[in-house]
């Protein structure tokens, strides 16, 4: 069984400590440092690799966004989950465009918390259910204001655009995507180019937003 690094920046000791605790007592995971968030955090990250890094978003002297965005693009595979309250739609939009793979409420279950680390481990993008419909909306919104272009009907999807969709839904990967349709990897990559100019959308988290959403209508 192959177990998740997991890089914890939590400000308070004491949820840093349980959230190690409860992450160390799964036979599948492992905190491999765990900082209250300092200006050595990035260099330690970078050093010990870990799969997922798990940041608490109420750093208030530090720039969330900014962190998400120098992790994931300074180091390569990096996941990053965030953790916070119920926070606003543009909180979230703006983690999700600076490569964030998802967030958790604090109020969120053991087995919740404990099932999104897991996903977005394996390369899944997760968001809280209870988030997705507005989420949606305000990305829409977003992407309209600053002219990206406006949606285009689903009815001009092709099926295996469909498929693809309905994959990425589900949490897989592109390379994932490829074996169970029996294609190329680079193959799957044009087909959500192409979905996200026709959505208008920015990644393969907002597609999966939308797919949510419309199951939920």
């Amino acid at each position: 069984m192959k177990t998740i690094g997991i890089f914890l920046i939590e400000d308070n000791r004491l949820l840093r400590e349980g959230i190690s605790a409860t992450i160390n007592g799964q036979p599948d995971m492992k905190v491999v440092a765990s900082t209250a968030g300092s200006n050595g955090t990035m260099r330690l990250v970078r050093k010990l690799k870990p799969h997922v890094v798990l940041m608490d978003l109420s750093l208030r002297s530090q720039n969330d966004v900014r962190i998400v965005a120098t992790l994931t693009k300074g180091i390569p595979g990096i996941k990053v989950i965030g953790m916070g309250l119920i926070p606003s739609q543009a909180d979230i939009v703006e983690l999700v465009e600076a490569g964030a793979s998802g967030f958790i409420l604090k109020d969120a279950t053991v087995e919740d918390f404990l099932g999104t680390i897991r996903s977005v481990a394996r390369g899944a993008k997760v968001l809280p259910p209870s988030l997705a419909g507005s989420l949606f909306s305000h990305v829409i919104d977003s992407a309209l204001k600053r002219g990206k272009g406006k949606l285009t009907s689903a009815g001009r999807m092709t099926k295996r655009e469909r498929e693809i969709i309905a994959l990425i839904a589900d949490g897989l990967s592109n390379k994932e995507i490829a074996q169970r349709l029996n294609i190329a990897t680079y193959t799957v990559k044009s087909h959500v180019h192409n979905i996200l100019e026709k959505l208008a959308l920015h990644s393969r988290l907002q597609i999966a937003v939308l797919t949510r959403t419309e199951e939920m209508s």
